[in-house]
C-alpha cells in the first residue's frame, strides 16, 4: 500500500508540473539543476550569451540556498524569521524578476524542491513579499499575487512529505 501511495503522489507532482507553462518549467529544471548542482548548467541550458549572464547570476543568487536550508525557523516563534524571510525573500525576487515563472503553484514546485518541505509554511510570505516589490513590472505583480489562492494564503497547516519527483533536462530527439 505505502508503496503504491507513494507512486500516485509522485504521479500527482508529475500532473502538476505538466500543468506549468513551457517557460515555467524550463525555467524549474534549470533552477532545480543549479540549486541542487546536478550538472554544469552552462553546457546544458546555455544557448547563447545572455542565457550564460543569466546562468551566473542564478548561480550568484543561488548561493543562499545553502544558508536557507540550514536556518528554517520554527512555526511557533519569531527568532530567526528575519533572517530566513528576508533571504528567502530576495533568491525568490531574483526568480519572479526573470519573468519565467507566473504563479504561486509553479513557484511553490520549485522552492519546495530546492529548499526542503519545511520550507512550504514560509513560501506563501516570502511569494507575496518578494512580487509586491518594486522590481517586479506593476502588471506582473498584480497577475502573481492574484495567482496566490486563499487557501494557500490561509493553510492551517502544510504536508511535510519531501517532494518525490525532480524534474530533469531532457534532450532533444534528432529529427
Amino acid at each position: 500500500m505505502a508503496v503504491t501511495n507513494k507512486a500516485s503522489l509522485t504521479i500527482a507532482e508529475m500532473r502538476e508540473f505538466a500543468g506549468f507553462t513551457a517557460a515555467e518549467q524550463r525555467y524549474i529544471r534549470r533552477s532545480l539543476d543549479i540549486g541542487l548542482g546536478r550538472c554544469d548548467a552552462f553546457r546544458i541550458w546555455g544557448r547563447n550569451p545572455g542565457e550564460n549572464a543569466a546562468i551566473r547570476s542564478q548561480y550568484v543568487a543561488y548561493q543562499e540556498l545553502k544558508a536557507l536550508r540550514q536556518s528554517i525557523p520554527a512555526q511557533s516563534g519569531f527568532d530567526s524569521i528575519e533572517g530566513f524571510v528576508g533571504k528567502l525573500t530576495r533568491v525568490a525576487a531574483f526568480d519572479l524578476a526573470q519573468e519565467r515563472i507566473d504563479s504561486f503553484s509553479a513557484f511553490r514546485f520549485l522552492y519546495e524542491r530546492l529548499i526542503s518541505a519545511d520550507a512550504r509554511p514560509w513560501l506563501p510570505s516570502a511569494f507575496c513579499a518578494a512580487a509586491a516589490l518594486p522590481q517586479i513590472r506593476p502588471e506582473r505583480r498584480k497577475m502573481l499575487l492574484q495567482s496566490l489562492s486563499e487557501a494557500a494564503a490561509t493553510a492551517p497547516g502544510w504536508s511535510d512529505r519531501a517532494p518525490s519527483f525532480y524534474p530533469e533536462f531532457i534532450e532533444e530527439a534528432a529529427a
